[in-house]
């Protein structure tokens, strides 16, 4: 039986999302964005949510509580509401995390997520993007070349989010004609871990790129091990994870745009009864809806292990079009306001850009 509603459980989860990301994210955004960092203070903060720590088993040190990635959609929907770079970057340990606990051995699992366990903030990164106007997570041209015991990896990689201090990297990679994922710790010769990338929007969320030059990895940093894991699954949860993101910030460029043209008024009257505004309002919004149902249906197949590849995409692809339509309505819907810093939707409107075009900065 579908049900369009919340369970009791993830309305509370709701409720305290919702009210961490208007008192600890949306007051510190714009500082953030403007200053170009992620406040170490913060991170902290969102640790002790036990976002990543709570869904690890009770074995590697976790709370071991049920993971619903349903209800972590509603999660990072609430987080991005506040701020989409901060609500990535506190849940940066989940991207890694999540793929080691899915995919990874006994072994890998043991070694690696009790990492992210502990009383302070850490983090891993996967590196899906490259660069390039023709480049395809799941066709990645990254290489391993398989040498006796060990693989040999080359490529570089683009858009790793908390690069700048993540302790190991899930690299994605061409074995042969299947693609495979490696874990690959900071310190492996070869690997260089490029500055901050300077982008469009995003500008709080830390990313780096990734050269990697016959970088020498054993057997044991093989996602899976001789099974190897379903690199597409991780895509896919990474997709729906960062349509939440986008549908989050674009239901904040509506919460914004509503009351604005309640109390701004031209000629005599507030814009909200004009019409061409509250036509252009109502779009918005059901856009939104659409959206929602898009991000619940992929996390859902996700949930049940499900075949969800085109789900993932629709909803990603459907976010990364219906985002950017929303924060550029919003920017006209405030006029010359909107090109301004003393209002957030510019900076929305530059994040919605630069999400669109991105993979694999957060999951499920």
């Amino acid at each position: 039986m579908i049900s369009f509603g919340m369970s009791e459980e993830q309305e509370l989860v709701r409720d305290a999302m919702r009210e961490f990301a208007a008192d600890a994210i949306r007051p510190i955004a714009r500082e953030c964005d403007e200053a170009a960092e992620v406040p170490a203070d913060f991170l902290d903060t969102a640790w002790t949510l036990g976002l990543t720590s709570t869904q690890i088993p009770e074995q590697y040190g976790g709370a071991g509580e049920e993971r619903s990635l349903v209800t972590n959609a509603i999660l990072l929907e609430e987080l991005a509401h506040g701020d989409a770079s901060l609500a990535i970057a506190a849940l940066a340990p989940s991207l890694f995390a999540n793929a080691i606990l899915d995919h990874g051995t006994d072994e890998q699992k043991a070694a690696l997520l009790p990492l992210f366990c502990g009383e302070s903030f850490a983090t891993g990164s996967v590196a899906l993007c490259e660069a390039g106007p023709l480049a395809d997570a799941s066709r990645p041209q990254t290489t391993a070349e398989q040498k006796g015991d060990q693989f040999i990896l080359s490529g570089r990689k683009t858009f790793v989010a908390m690069g700048d201090r993540a302790s190991h990297f899930l690299v994605t990679a061409r074995l042969g004609d299947d693609v495979a994922a490696f874990i690959v710790p900071r310190d492996a010769a070869g690997l260089t871990v490029t500055d901050v990338e300077r982008k469009m929007g995003l500008h709080a969320l830390p990313t780096t790129g990734l050269e990697l030059e016959r970088v020498e990895v054993g057997q044991d940093a093989l996602l899976g091990g001789t099974e190897g894991a379903d690199v597409q699954a991780i895509l896919n949860a990474s997709r729906v994870g960062l349509a939440a993101v986008m549908l989050g910030m674009s239901r904040a460029v509506l919460d914004y745009c509503v009351p604005y043209t309640k109390d701004r008024v031209a000629f005599d009257e507030p814009i909200s009864k004009k019409q061409s505004i509250a036509f252009r309002l109502a779009e918005m919004h059901v856009e939104q809806h659409a959206l929602r149902q898009l991000v619940w249906q992929g996390a859902s197949l996700l949930d049940h292990g499900e075949d969800a590849t085109k789900a993932a995409w629709q909803a990603r692809s459907y976010a990364a079009e219906k985002s950017m339509w929303i924060a550029d309505n919003g920017v006209q819907i405030l006029g010359g306001h909107g090109f301004i810093r003393e209002h957030p939707v510019e900076m929305w409107f530059r994040n919605a850009r630069t999400l669109g075009v991105m993979e694999g900065l957060v999951a499920l």
